[in-house]
């Protein structure tokens, strides 16, 4: 009896609404894509090794099982490494590097996090959940890179950006909350080419931080608005709190046309760094098409809960900004009731 439980659980379990419930716990069939697709296959095989005489029922369960998992791997074959991808091979006429980091804020080990640094050499360095003393730890890299955005924080939004050159159009936004901060700016890759980041790290739908998704699924649909009205390269990266294959995540990669160098690479599961079975790709890097991602890899653990992620973006040469895609009736609408809902 407890097994045809657990097979009608886990059968119904991926098709669960996972936006717009208000409570954090019906968010999770999106996070746990693969464990569930790991746990159904377990059952399958359950069902076989236990029953020695199949009922009509128990063919049902097994068809509807096996329909299940299809419907799992559909979601989440892309993000894989056998998915088919056209490597990245175009003349390129500037470059970027990248390291981006949830640090976690008590974590202590910022001499391992360093050590990342001078190991990928990155012209900007992206630090998350960074209170004031990891700012003081952090003094150390001003010296290869001496241009910075500190925004610490004790409530674990804290955000440090570093670069070995200058930054233009710096602008520190707190788009939905006012104690969460994102940085805009624009990084000169070469004489004519300027790129747009937008760095992120919006509160996640949980018991300890925000009752729904509204927050963050705002933020993300408001930096897709603002994307929409720009006419150059742009690069969107942070610690999202979203997998890629949530809703608000596809969503927010259709109204931008935006593309995920995961695609075809592999997952990238970047959290929990300490928990094998119960990672998820929370990390996240998106381009316009004018650019291509060439090396991607993630960190070694450096004592965060998170990974690093490093990225080296390359601007195709002689590429023009792409158009918006157009979005039909519905998916604006859904646009506009995520960003409205922030305020209710």
């Amino acid at each position: 009896m407890i097994l045809y439980i657990l097979c009608i659980v886990f059968i119904g379990s991926p098709f669960l609404p996972a936006t717009g419930h208000p409570h954090w716990f019906f968010r999770t069939p999106d996070f746990v894509r693969l464990q569930s697709l790991f746990i159904q296959g377990i059952l399958v095989g359950c069902l076989f090794y236990f029953k020695e005489n199949f009922l009509v029922f128990d063919w049902i369960l097994i068809a509807a099982l096996v329909a299940s998992m299809i419907y799992q791997i559909v979601k989440v074959y892309p993000y894989s490494s056998w998915y088919p991808r056209k490597k990245p091979q175009f003349p390129y006429d500037g470059s970027v590097s990248i390291l981006a980091a949830n640090v976690l804020q008590d974590n202590t080990h910022c001499g391992k996090f360093i050590s990342l640094i001078k190991k990928y050499d990155p012209d900007l360095v992206l630090a998350m959940e960074t209170n004031v003393a990891w700012e003081e730890r952090l003094d150390e890299i001003e010296a290869t890179h001496p241009f910075s955005v500190k925004i610490p924080k004790e409530n674990y939004y804290g955000m440090h950006l570093y670069s070995k050159k200058e930054l233009q159009n710096v602008k520190v936004n707190y788009l939905v909350e006012e104690d969460v901060p994102s940085i805009f700016f624009e990084y000169s890759m070469c004489e004519n080419v300027s790129v747009f980041f937008a760095c992120l790290h919006p509160a996640p739908p949980s018991p300890t931080e925000n009752e729904t998704s509204k927050e963050r699924d705002a933020e993300l649909m408001l930096v897709g608005e603002h994307i929409r009205s720009l006419k150059k390269p742009v690069v969107v990266c942070g610690d999202m709190n979203d997998v890629v294959w949530s809703r608000t995540t596809r969503l927010f990669k259709k109204m931008t046309g935006m593309i995920d160098p995961r695609v075809g690479r592999g997952f990238f599961p970047t959290y929990h760094a300490n928990y094998f079975f119960m990672r998820f790709p929370l990390d996240h890097l998106f381009h316009t098409k004018d650019l291509f991602v060439g090396n991607m890899e993630r960190t070694a653990n450096f004592g965060s809960d998170h990974f690093g992620m490093y990225y080296e973006i390359h601007h195709k040469n002689g590429a023009k900004p792409p158009k918006n895609p157009k979005l039909n009736g519905d998916e604006k609408k859904e646009i506009k009731e995520l960003i409205d809902e922030k305020e209710s």
